[in-house]
């Protein structure tokens, strides 16, 4: 890409192109980029949307122009066909961006998610170090992040997957399958793999098996989207390799009814049993923007799957996981109501942003009270 123009420049003109815009972007510290015809370019910046030019709102001709800046002619073909895309791009200078491109009342319309160069550290952005060491000894089976569209699920897997990556003597073969790759990784201690679907692999389901020739030790599926991906990431997860995966789901009880609800009813008891035997941590969460307007901050539930919690997942009674993490403290769990209690308390967010989260009523009048 090149730059014709100034911001300022370009924007009084109406010929912003798509770099001014990344680059602004990364300026105002924005996590994503909105571009809809009808509408001004719009950035999210700490949980608001903020319009680059509130005066201005993009035509179709526009839209459409910026949205085709970023794709090359065999995705332009493919977006032909398809009417919607996922692709990645570089500010070789100073960020990543996954882009999904796609067509609204005929127009064309894309997101763009902010991938920064540097992978965070699991301390910035709030994971405790003693959850990080546990998750990255685990021998086998299946760990999943899950939450919200926008909760920061790649950022959490790739900062547990880049200090894995650190730590000398670890040493294990990491193969991630992506769509599109997010965080670029760079062998240290562990040699990694990372394939994108559409251009390193077909779809995740391929990916995935091919994974299992591959000695692989640790694979990380960018999602678990549907049965089928399910499906082989149990047996992967069966077969003795580290499983990390994420779902868009937003507490530890309903992940699990997730994955059960995906099969048939007469399949259920049998995925039950599997799920109980290779599932070993899950971690939901959501960002919530911090009280002085300066940044976001995550709340997290965790889960360790103890025996009574495969009891309980085995015997279909997932509605009671609750009352283990309750309880489990001891055990490094901890519920989400409990963590956005306690970030109440430290004074990072404020009552208006944590009351809407809560399940407990009790925690809820805890804070109104407080």
């Amino acid at each position: 890409m090149s730059t014709t123009l100034t911001l300022e420049e370009s924007t009084s003109v109406a010929k912003l192109n798509m770099e001014d815009v990344l680059r602004e972007a990364v300026r105002r510290g924005a996590s994503d980029i909105l571009i809809s015809a009808g509408s001004p370019v719009t950035f999210h910046v700490h949980g608001r949307l903020e319009p680059l030019d509130p005066q201005h709102r993009l035509t179709p001709v526009e839209s459409r122009r910026l949205a085709y800046e970023m794709l090359n002619d065999e995705q332009r073909s493919r977006f032909a066909e398809d009417l919607d895309g996922d692709m990645s791009l570089e500010l070789f200078d100073c960020a990543r961006f996954r882009a999904n491109v796609f067509q609204q009342r005929g127009s064309v319309s894309a997101v763009l998610r902010h991938v920064p160069l540097e992978i965070p550290r699991f301390s910035t952005i709030g994971l405790q170090e003693s959850l990080v060491k546990r998750m990255i000894n685990i021998p086998n089976g299946l760990i999943l992040v899950t939450g919200p569209t926008g909760s920061g699920k790649s950022t959490t897997l790739a900062s547990v997957l880049e200090y894995m990556n650190s730590v000398e003597g670890y040493a294990k073969h990491i193969v991630t399958i992506e769509d599109p790759i997010e965080f670029r990784m760079k062998s240290k201690h562990c040699v990694i793999d990372q394939r994108e679907v559409g251009t390193d692999v077909h779809d995740y389901t391929a990916g995935l098996r091919a994974a299992l020739r591959q000695m692989a030790h640790v694979i990380f599926v960018g999602e678990m989207r549907d049965r089928a991906t399910i499906e082989i990431a149990l047996t992967a997860a069966e077969t003795g390799n580290v499983v990390i995966s994420t779902l868009a789901t937003q507490s530890a009880a309903k992940t699990i009814n997730r994955i059960i609800d995906v099969f048939p009813i007469q399949d259920q008891e049998e995925v039950r049993t599997r799920l109980a035997l290779t599932l070993r941590c899950v971690i939901s969460q959501v960002l919530l923007r911090k009280r002085d307007g300066l940044g976001r901050v995550a709340a997290r539930e965790v889960l360790f799957v103890t025996s009574p919690v495969a009891n309980q997942i085995r015997e279909g009674k997932v509605h009671m996981i609750n009352n283990v993490i309750s309880s489990g403290s001891s055990e490094g769990m901890c519920l989400l109501d409990d963590s956005l209690l306690r970030l109440y308390r430290e004074g990072l967010v404020d009552a208006a942003t944590v009351l809407p989260r809560f399940n407990d009523p009790e925690k809820a009048r805890q804070v109104v009270q407080g």
